[in-house]
């Protein structure tokens, strides 16, 4: 495995250069339990983050594991990157130089829908409760979406700026009505400030076509490694968990790009012994959406 993983790591790395020289990405994190970490206990909660492409750049999932959930780590892997990122909300992606924080509306969405939920039976049915509102507001967003979507990048952002732009308008005062009545701890509350906190990051889509409304890209991407950590629970040393971040991150940006990733691993693993895997160029014959590859690399 350890052999195995050199090779991939040469072909990560390559992945990871690439991902850099965008202008649109997607992040999110998960917890993952190491237990031989130096210096901390077996039941210390370590970190994998996902840093993937857009929409409309070829597909790249690169999954980095670190020990903790700090600022430094995103800082550090897109040490050089210049663009829009989607995120959660999170603030530990607050510090990163260049970059222009895309929020999450299926988040704030969700937090209308759990203070909906919160609510007595007898109270979630009536039309002009608050939190109803507020989950209306986020419904109309997604519903323009949904007509945009086969829309050029252009045509998007024209339309945005002539249908999404008045909805928030709209509800960004309908928030700051809302603001002074609410208990800023019960879960409309929350919802509430959590809209208004992230404000300038949920408004950000309108400044690009290419931009979603949410990040729910990301979210698809690191589903499977959570599905996987069910099984397998944790990682037995830092290493393990290197070499499985980049297993998962070279596995899964093969399935995005059509590739059957037994076939794909069958593949890198004749080739790159045989290589100068020095020549960049010959590396990049072999990444995933690469016209060098073969056909039964290909799922079929």
């Amino acid at each position: 495995l350890h052999g195995a993983n050199q090779w991939l790591t040469l072909l990560y790395e390559r992945l990871h250069f690439w991902l850099l020289r965008q202008d649109i990405l997607h992040a999110d994190e998960t917890t993952l339990q190491v237990l031989k970490e130096p210096g901390r206990a077996a039941e210390t909660k370590s970190f994998l983050w996902l840093y993937r492409t857009g929409a409309y750049a070829p597909p790249i999932v690169l999954y980095d594991y670190q020990t903790t959930r700090a600022g430094k780590h995103p800082r550090q892997f897109l040490a050089g990157f210049k663009g829009y990122l989607h995120v959660d909300g999170y603030a530990g992606y607050n510090e990163l130089p260049d970059v222009i924080l895309v929020g999450c509306w299926a988040h704030a969405r969700r937090k209308f829908d759990e203070a909906l939920k919160a609510l007595p039976p007898g109270m979630q049915k009536t039309a002009d409760v608050a939190a109803r509102k507020g989950l209306e507001y986020c419904n109309k967003l997604f519903a323009i979406e949904r007509e945009l979507k086969e829309a050029t990048p252009q045509e998007r952002y024209e339309a945005r700026l002539v249908r999404s732009r008045p909805v928030l308008d709209e509800f960004r005062k309908w928030l700051q009505e809302q603001k002074p009545q609410v208990l800023p701890k019960s879960a409309f509350g929350q919802a509430i400030n959590y809209c208004l906190g992230q404000w300038e990051k949920l408004t950000a889509f309108l400044q690009d076509g290419r931009l979603e409304l949410d990040n729910n890209r990301s979210e698809r991407s690191i589903k499977p490694f959570v599905i996987g950590r069910k099984n397998w629970l944790f990682a037995n040393t830092p290493r393990g968990a290197r070499a499985s971040a980049i297993i998962y991150s070279i596995v899964e940006t093969a399935k995005e790009n059509g590739l059957n990733p037994f076939q794909y691993l069958c593949y890198l693993f004749e080739k790159l012994p045989n290589m100068d895997t020095r020549n960049e160029q010959v590396l990049d014959e072999l990444l995933p959406w690469s016209d060098k590859l073969p056909a039964d690399c290909r799922v079929k």
